[in-house]
């Protein structure tokens, strides 16, 4: 994969990286990055010479079709494990687990703290349960990363991608080796966790959000919503009034028609009145003006 992607890749988007010295030549170690991009978990590996194994959403490899088989042979090429996120619990147990055995392999485990694809660039408030407790368990170094402008790539929407360098810093490994042992104290992993995501922001010159970007998925969701149906809204009012204006200029254009046919069926019936007088008249005048014979021969 690293030859048949990884190649191409590099040589299309050519990306930049910096302290790729941190990265251990053997033996395990746990990559926590940022999420910008779906493209992160191919940059990552792609410009590292050791394999990478992120864990994956289940979806990935279950999605019917021929899309979605493709994907899951893609996902199963790369090494990538999937994780059911049906349950929050289960799928935090099914994650460490899959941390622990890459990790005791010798491995390099690659882990998103955030869990899930920052919704608009910021950072996000790291989850405490598999990062955390892989570290402590395995005593595996912590490798914090920072994918630069991966959301720049292909934004949500974009079909095309767009040719530009993404980069890539890498800090320096984190020891937590004096929290060994105390891998089910809530206290000590959100710290932990909180350690790792303040080298990730120092890195990465990202805006740091104090809350979960799942929580800021879902206010953006019922944001958008609400502004969906606030729309929907204003257009049945809007419809509804002019439906109201058309009524009423309607009946006002009724009622207009009525009184002008009134006012022309008045000036018809006084009309019609007029007529018979006037008749009656013109008779009467003729008559006066002409004399009978009787009366010129009296005359």
């Amino acid at each position: 994969m690293k030859f048949s992607i990884g190649g191409p890749l590099k040589l299309a988007f050519r990306p930049w990286v910096e302290g790729l010295e941190n990265i251990p030549a053997e033996g395990p170690a746990i990559l926590a990055s940022n999420h910008l991009s779906f493209s992160d978990s191919f940059f990552l590996p792609a410009v590292l010479d050791r394999k990478v194994t992120f864990i994956a959403k289940a979806e990935y490899f279950t999605t019917p079709g021929i899309k979605g088989r493709m994907t899951a042979a893609f996902f199963k090429g790369v090494g990538q494990l999937p994780v059911d996120r049906s349950g929050a619990r289960g799928a935090g147990e099914a994650a460490i687990k899959s941390g622990i055995d890459v990790i005791e392999r010798g491995e390099l485990f690659g882990i998103y703290p955030e869990g899930t694809r920052s919704p608009d660039g910021r950072l996000y408030r790291g989850k405490p349960g598999g990062l955390a407790r892989v570290a402590l368990a395995t005593g595996a170094p912590v490798i914090p990363v920072a994918m630069i402008d991966t959301e720049k790539i292909q934004p949500p929407g974009k079909v095309m991608p767009k040719l530009m360098r993404p980069g890539i810093r890498i800090g320096k490994p984190l020891d937590f080796s004096r929290y060994s042992g105390m891998e089910h104290d809530r206290f000590v992993l959100r710290a932990v966790t909180d350690e790792v995501m303040y080298e990730i922001m120092k890195l990465s010159g990202q805006e740091y959000v104090d809350m979960y970007a799942t929580a800021a998925k879902r206010q953006i969701a019922d944001a958008a919503k609400a502004e969906k149906d606030a729309e929907k809204a204003a257009k049945a009012a809007l419809a509804q009034a002019e439906k109201q204006a058309a009524k009423e200029q309607a009946e006002k254009q009724a009622a207009e028609q009525a009184e002008k046919q009134a006012a022309e069926k008045h000036v018809a019936e006084e009309q019609a009145a007029e007529e018979p007088a006037g008749k009656q008249a013109e008779q009467g005048t003729a008559g006066e003006a002409e004399p009978t014979d009787r009366q010129r021969s009296g005359s």
